[in-house]
């Protein structure tokens, strides 16, 4: 494990939000290697399986279950626990859900932000926050630029607006009550970090890509591809982790940073189409065949999707070290080869990763 991160957080306090989801169980494994003290909060898994249950993760964590808009909950447990550092990636995260719902989405994304954010306003403790929100926060702008951190926020589906809305109330936050001149009145920091498509082991969400090219090779069928020339920035579930890891890294050690924002993406050449992906994952499992299913009354996805990450290089020292390939080939050795022990696969997979150049 790098040494960078070892130093960082073992031995420290650790709350995680969204811990019972897809990228939680993998940040709980990680922190666990660290030697790092960590409490999750977040609802019960959603999905059946779920990797949250397949690894026993309650065995390397303090298990919390409970609501984000449950304000009192949450301040109590920031008061109990006393946490230096926060990761927040708790979040209704569906594209697609979100048309059914926006109500729901907007209320769980935003409000809970917002209560973790006045959780930490309100205890006097020092904290180093990382606010994850996704690379859907920009305003479609229909250019083949990559978005950079400065551009302006938007979101056309209600998911994507509400975690705009996310960015939104942190920069208030950080300017009003945790502003880094201030900091050694407040001893807060905070910083959000933007990622998306990500893939990896352990995922069974609706409406994903991957999960439903796993759900339908495990049951003999043929893929259905609902929006084949879509092109997003894919990325193994290990490299936005080892980003957020950096990042509270980073600002433990320069508390009056003044980057408030990060992107953290795969290089230029792992930005795919969906079919491709398809394609790659089919190749990795060995054998099947898809087709598509264009449905003309489908809810608007933006067709393109880039971010940049100069900023994480250059400030962070940080770099993808799995490509669109290798991710995808680690993403099918998961759900193939994990089933006798998903924890011990798991450990198996963060040591390979990190031990890539």
């Amino acid at each position: 494990m790098p040494q960078h991160l070892r130093e960082t957080f073992a031995g420290k306090r650790v709350l995680v939000t969204g811990h019972t989801g897809f990228k939680g169980p993998w940040l709980l494994v990680i922190l666990e290697m660290l030697g790092a003290t960590t409490l999750g909060y977040s609802l019960e898994p959603e999905t059946k399986p779920s990797m949250f249950e397949l690894i026993g993760a309650t065995r390397l964590c303090r298990h919390e279950t409970g609501d984000l808009r449950d304000r009192q909950t949450l301040n109590r447990i920031v008061d109990d626990f006393e946490p230096e550092f926060v990761l927040h990636m708790g979040a209704q995260s569906l594209v697609r859900r979100s048309y059914r719902d926006p109500l729901e989405t907007f209320d769980s994304n935003f409000t809970g932000t917002l209560n973790v954010l006045d959780a930490l306003r309100r205890w006097g403790g020092a904290c180093v926050g990382v606010m994850v929100t996704t690379d859907k926060v920009y305003a479609e702008s229909g250019s083949l630029r990559a978005y950079v951190e400065d551009d302006k926020l938007g979101g056309h589906d209600p998911y994507s607006a509400s975690k705009a809305a996310c960015e939104i109330v942190v920069d208030s936050y950080r300017k009003s009550f945790f502003h880094p001149s201030k900091h050694a009145e407040h001893r807060k920091v905070i910083a959000t970090a933007r990622a998306g498509n990500v893939i990896g082991g352990g995922d069974w969400c609706e409406d994903r890509l991957v999960p439903d090219v796993v759900r339908a090779m495990s049951r003999g069928e043929r893929v259905r591809v609902r929006n084949p020339r879509a092109v997003r920035p894919w990325q193994h579930v290990l490299e936005p982790l080892s980003g957020y890891l950096t990042l509270a890294a980073h600002l433990s050690k320069h508390p009056v940073s003044t980057e408030a924002s990060f992107n953290f993406g795969p290089d230029e050449s792992d930005v795919l189409e969906v079919e491709r992906v398809v394609q790659l994952a089919l190749q990795a499992w060995g054998s099947g065949s898809y087709y598509t299913d264009i449905d003309p009354n489908a809810p608007h996805e933006a067709a393109l999707l880039r971010i940049n990450s100069d900023r994480a290089k250059a400030k962070l020292n940080w770099r993808p070290r799995w490509n669109a390939t290798t991710a995808i080939e680690k993403t099918v050795e998961w759900y193939r080869h994990a089933t006798r022990d998903p924890l011990a696969y798991t450990r198996k997979q963060i040591l390979e990763y990190f031990a890539a150049s």
